[in-house]
């Protein structure tokens, strides 16, 4: 998807640091939890890392440290920067999403957006670049590393367009719409795997990140008048597909031991994640969103 040339970047809600300072500041995630892949299964597009870590997880963390200067965001200032610079397209497309859910929603209110390398503290506790994109309901941030994207296509095979990087932070917004209406909570209770609250809560998310999708062309900025985004085309729509299905827990579960295991599914099926998705942009109806009280998934 591209943006509207004519859009400004608003960065007021987004912050930037790099890695940690003083003795080189690393947070090694202990556990048992090995390798990238292992670790993305249990946090990646989840809700609060710190919630998922085991016991003793956090390992080493330079608390002497500071943040290292991180993306200079002066760099973001029109549409065209998001269509060219990645660190620059998640700060509009968090636009985009503001726009769609302040018509959707009666009283919304923007998150912060977090663009970090390597390491950062959050609400939730510490977390690094292993923990893909979250969202924390502590402190009302989604956090980005961009270096996670080319993760999202070397180790899980998804496409590299534009639209998939999108669809991750609308599905981020998607959490925050879900703290805002007290549903975000709903995670961690009653049974876990396949049928679980958890898995309807990241499944949601997707579908919120299509009602976004839907309207992403038709809302304008109020500032400007400009629609956020250009038409989407079938390309778009395959990039958001494509992403959904990448971070599948039966795909990602086949890949790294060989077996899937529904029962310890956190974010649900690379189909049951396409299908939520396609629901909100086919709809553009939040309340058809309601993963909770679906009684089939798929």
């Amino acid at each position: 998807m591209t943006f509207n040339e004519g859009m400004q970047i608003d960065t007021s809600t987004t912050s930037s640091s790099g890695g940690r300072g003083g003795g080189g500041g690393r947070m090694a995630i202990g556990g048992g939890i090995g390798g990238l892949i292992l670790v993305v299964v249990a946090l990646f597009l989840g809700v609060d890392p710190g919630s998922v870590l085991p016991q003793g997880g956090v390992n080493q963390y330079d608390t002497q440290g500071v943040d290292a200067a991180g993306f200079d965001l002066s760099q973001c200032k029109t549409g065209k920067d998001a269509n060219e610079i990645v660190e620059c397209r998640v700060v509009a497309t968090g636009n985009s999403v503001d726009g769609v859910w302040a018509e959707l929603l009666k009283g919304y209110k923007r998150p912060n957006v977090r663009l970090f390398s390597q390491s950062v503290d959050t609400g939730c506790g510490p977390a690094t670049t292993d923990v893909g994109p979250f969202y924390c309901p502590v402190d009302q941030t989604a956090y980005f590393d961009t270096s996670f994207f080319q993760v999202l296509v070397d180790q899980f095979g998804s496409s590299g367009g534009p639209f998939a990087q999108e669809y991750v932070v609308a599905h981020e917004f998607g959490h925050h719409v879900q703290n805002l209406l007290g549903t975000l909570g709903r995670a961690q209770q009653g049974a876990t795997g396949a049928e679980g609250n958890g898995v309807r809560t990241e499944l949601q998310a997707d579908c919120f990140a299509g009602v976004w999708a839907h309207y992403a062309s038709k809302t304008r900025q109020e500032s400007t008048g400009a629609p956020f985004l250009e038409p989407l085309s079938d390309n778009d729509i395959n990039d958001a597909l494509s992403a959904a299905s990448s971070v599948g827990d039966d795909r990602i579960q086949k890949a790294s031991t060989g077996r899937v295991n529904p029962e310890s599914w956190t974010h649900g099926s690379s189909e049951q994640r396409q299908k939520w998705f396609t629901v909100g942009y086919q709809t553009g109806d939040p309340n058809k969103c309601d993963t909770f009280k679906a009684t089939d998934l798929n």
